[in-house]
């Protein structure tokens, strides 16, 4: 008999669902695994508004943002990372980066109106991205031994602070501060290959939707006879232990619909989207979104049901909810054409000037600058026995080229038949944003990358 109720009002929302999910296209399971993605109390404690000293890496101590972090074994960022915290780009006006995050924010106050006529979702773009470990991994309940916590990926303060992976970090804090709809911007940081589309600090724009028994029920008829929670459930490929699948269907169908409305206002009402069912550690069921760009299939985001143990731990334990997160440089390098994400950094007026609209939802294509040629070198060295990560080489690369530095690739791997010894010949380009490099700058430059790593990295040089 209860079987029979449960089938009878699970079949009632399928009138709430059926108008947007007929015109979505299913994709196949992939598995993904989470690479991607403070304290709240005092508040004032972790804008990044007022000013603060310039951040500096001492013989013991990294200051960053007006605080000072002990340095350990686990330290491992970089004074060129670090001349990037405070930047803000996504809060410069008239950066494509904020055009991005402005139009997004636009859209969901205007969408999505509380009941007295305020915006149902809050904005919080100046949150300091240094963060504790147990934020940035733990609160989203990532285990101890995922790849994703590894120090060759991430940049570590020390072994309980780092500068933040993902915006997901401030997920638990806002929940619980009382929050139940919100958007969070801002820059986040990880150890990457070195490529145009690739760049170790980059911004995130996330959101969170949580919804009580009433609300989420109360359209459905017979709804107040339904609850988001049910005791001895079981986890399925469709739902968590202690969801019901009336709840997880509607939490679902909320989350797909408003994330379809943005993606299609910032592309277009005709853009082609489809769903991929994957993997995150926060999320279950979790999806991501692709749409059909210019003939190929690009993923724009990633999101799902809350788990409901991040929810819970976030004091809101007679709730269930939503989160997406997606990035900001993918979108503006799709909407505006941006070719090299180094140029989301430029000083060049060229670039800033052409992004000053009267209005943020203008339509613009940006407009190459002069191609400066590029100049090749390449690296080759014997690793030592152990201990060598190729993110390590690129950051260093990244710690002395700096942004002169456009790619660098893996060209050549040779093991000695004999010794057993690896080499890798790495060939590195070079090209200036906004004016020709000279030979002589360039060799003086790939000279201290050889001389840094021998001495950095214990690598043997071949040169």
């Amino acid at each position: 008999m209860r079987l029979h109720r449960k089938n009878f009002h699970f079949m009632s929302i399928l009138p709430l669902l059926e108008p947007v999910t007929r015109h979505w296209q299913c994709g196949c399971l992939r598995a993904n695994v989470f690479t991607v993605p403070h304290r709240l109390r005092p508040y004032r404690c972790l804008s990044t508004d007022s000013p603060a000293p310039r951040p500096h890496i001492g013989p013991n101590t990294v200051e960053v943002l007006g605080h000072s972090y002990p340095r350990d074994s686990q330290t491992n960022v970089t004074a060129k990372i670090l001349s990037k915290v405070g930047r803000d780009l996504h809060n410069k006006p008239h950066h494509p980066l904020w055009l991005i995050k402005e139009r997004i924010k636009s859209h969901f106050y205007r969408s999505y109106i509380g009941r007295w006529g305020n915006p149902l979702f809050s904005v919080h773009d100046n949150l300091s991205p240094v963060v504790t470990v147990e934020q940035n991994f733990d609160s989203l309940l990532i285990p101890p031994d995922h790849p994703s916590r590894k120090k060759g990926d991430n940049y570590y303060l020390n072994h309980s602070h780092m500068l933040r992976a993902h915006t997901s970090a401030h997920q638990r804090d806002l929940v619980r501060s009382g929050l139940d709809c919100f958007l969070v911007a801002g820059d986040v940081y990880r150890r990457d290959e070195i490529d145009a589309s690739h760049y170790p600090v980059f911004h995130q724009m996330e959101g969170v939707k949580l919804f009580s028994n009433h609300e989420l029920f109360a359209r459905v008829e017979h709804g107040e006879e339904l609850s988001l929670f049910e005791s001895h459930g079981r986890r399925t490929p469709q739902k968590q232990e202690t969801h019901t699948l009336e709840a997880v269907k509607l939490v679902e169908f909320d989350l797909k619909q408003t994330l379809t409305r943005l993606i299609r206002h910032l592309f277009g009402e005709e853009l082609e989207i489809r769903w991929v069912e994957c993997y995150f550690p926060f999320t279950h069921p979790s999806f991501e979104m692709e749409v059909r760009f210019q003939g190929d299939w690009l993923e724009v985001l990633g999101c799902g049901v809350m788990e409901q143990q991040l929810v819970n731990s976030a004091g809101a334990s007679n709730k269930m909810g939503w989160a997406f997160g997606l990035g900001l440089e993918r979108l503006a390098m799709v909407l505006y054409g941006i070719p090299d994400i180094r140029l989301f950094w430029s000083e060049d007026e060229r670039f800033l000037k052409q992004f000053h609209l009267p209005d943020i939802d203008d339509p613009v294509i940006f407009q190459p600058l002069s191609k400066y040629p590029p100049l090749l070198n390449d690296i080759s060295f014997w690793l030592p026995p152990e201990g060598y990560a190729e993110n390590d080489f690129y950051d260093l690369v990244r710690s002395i080229g700096g942004d002169l530095v456009e790619k660098v690739t893996l060209v050549d791997q040779f093991t000695h038949p004999k010794t057993q010894k690896v080499s890798h010949c790495y060939r590195i380009i070079y090209r200036h944003m906004e004016r020709t490099l000279s030979q002589e700058e360039v060799r003086v430059i790939h000279q201290a990358i050889e001389q840094a790593a021998e001495q950095e990295l214990g690598v043997e040089g071949r040169y």
